[in-house]
């Protein structure tokens, strides 16, 4: 029986599950007064000194919705996990047959007929892709069991862990909610018998949904078990840090650079995110630059940190401004020295985990009501 697996699907999952091995691995340490497993056997070195953090978990890179690049040889190398599997996960779009099942019937009964077919099905279908053998494993976690793999999970009656998608981001967005609004305490029923599939908690295979806290959230949930992210970064030696420097950062040297851009000016960072279609898009963008490029009316140098799942040219589009790379979480430049931004400007983005800045700008649904309908993006609101 193998220890630990994580199914990750963007880079700020493989943050948290770095975390998550990080704090496993102090406690070992600690437990025995040595640098030793469980099992007295293994010397795990002290992480990031060169020796090897000699992990005993298995990290997954789901292919779906994330280009994780060289990143996946990284991992493999950084001695933190003892495996890293690549996924092929597949959409439901990916199987026409499916597609009737989504259809609205205009009937309860028969949608949730429908759904109880389809959520068997897609398990089916998504079988030959499943990388690893899950039953081989003590504890799995999940990030966004919303995706394939909780439906598989659930199909195959294997129990797990799931962990929040994004710092915070039940709190903006309660998917389990939106995605069952009308009759959901029905719905969450059918889902706790294993008919159906809920994600963040609801399903019938799931033992507990991980958030960083409990306190924010609008609607409880019984499985819903809190872990403060904080609490694991501040477990964190130096040593940690760099081996996930290294582990997120591809050239050093060239991000260094960027950074050391205008030092002596104001510095404004502008988080990227997969808003709208690209040429609405393009103009948040624009709009964002014009309007907080300035800062105690002088001209700030400005940075825009690309989203991993944001394919707008920025490179092209904004050539007066530096573009960050997206292929790391934004929670590495927490580990940067002497870093300091004058201000942070994000969407919908949470960054409440951010240290590097003096003023946070969390815009919200407010800002994107200029953009599109506010129907479109105000999920909570429409929960019943």
């Amino acid at each position: 029986m193998k220890e630990r697996i994580y199914v990750c699907h963007t880079f700020y999952h493989v943050y948290v599950a770095c975390l998550k091995e990080f704090h496993i691995l102090h406690q070992m340490q600690n437990w025995n007064g040595n640098e030793k497993n469980a099992s007295g056997n293994k010397n795990y070195g002290k992480a990031g000194d060169g020796s090897g953090a000699a992990g005993r978990a298995t990290l997954v890179l789901s292919k779906m919705s994330n280009k994780f690049g060289s990143m996946v040889d990284r991992a493999r190398e950084c001695g933190l996990f003892e495996e890293v599997i690549e996924f092929d996960e597949k959409v439901d779009t990916f199987f026409p047959e499916l597609a009737p099942l989504r259809t609205n019937t205009g009937s309860l009964p028969k949608n949730m007929i429908n759904r109880i077919k389809f959520c068997k099905r897609f398990a089916q279908l998504q079988e030959p892709y499943i990388p690893v053998d899950f039953t081989q494993y003590k504890d799995i976690y999940v990030f966004c069991d919303s995706d394939p793999i909780g439906y598989y999970l659930n199909y195959k009656k294997i129990r797990y862990h799931a962990l929040e998608d994004g710092l915070n981001c039940i709190k903006y967005g309660d998917t389990a909610r939106f995605d069952n609004n009308g009759h959901f305490k029905f719905k969450a029923w059918l889902a706790s018998t294993g008919l159906i599939f809920i994600q963040n908690g609801y399903g019938r295979y799931c033992i507990d949904m991980e958030v960083n806290d409990i306190g924010i959230l609008d609607y409880p949930c019984k499985k819903y078990v809190e872990l403060p992210r904080e609490s694991l970064v501040e477990e964190l030696t130096q040593a940690d840090k760099n081996l996930m420097l290294q582990l997120f950062i591809e050239n050093m040297d060239e991000l260094q650079k960027q950074l050391d851009e205008g030092k002596d000016r104001p510095r404004v960072l502008i988080l990227s995110e997969p808003l709208c279609e690209l040429d609405v898009r393009e103009r948040i963008f624009r709009d964002l630059v014009n309007e907080y490029g300035k800062v105690d009316g002088r001209d700030a140098v400005v940075m825009i940190k690309q989203h991993p799942r944001d394919y707008l040219d920025y490179n092209k589009l904004f050539p007066d401004q530096i573009i960050l790379a997206g292929t790391f979480p934004m929670e590495m430049l927490n580990f940067i020295e002497g870093l300091r931004f004058n201000r942070l400007v994000s969407v919908y983005t949470v960054v409440d985990s951010i240290k590097f800045v003096d003023e946070k700008l969390f815009l919200g649904d407010d800002f994107m009501d200029k953009y599109e309908a506010p129907e479109i993006h105000r999920i909570n609101e429409q929960i019943k």
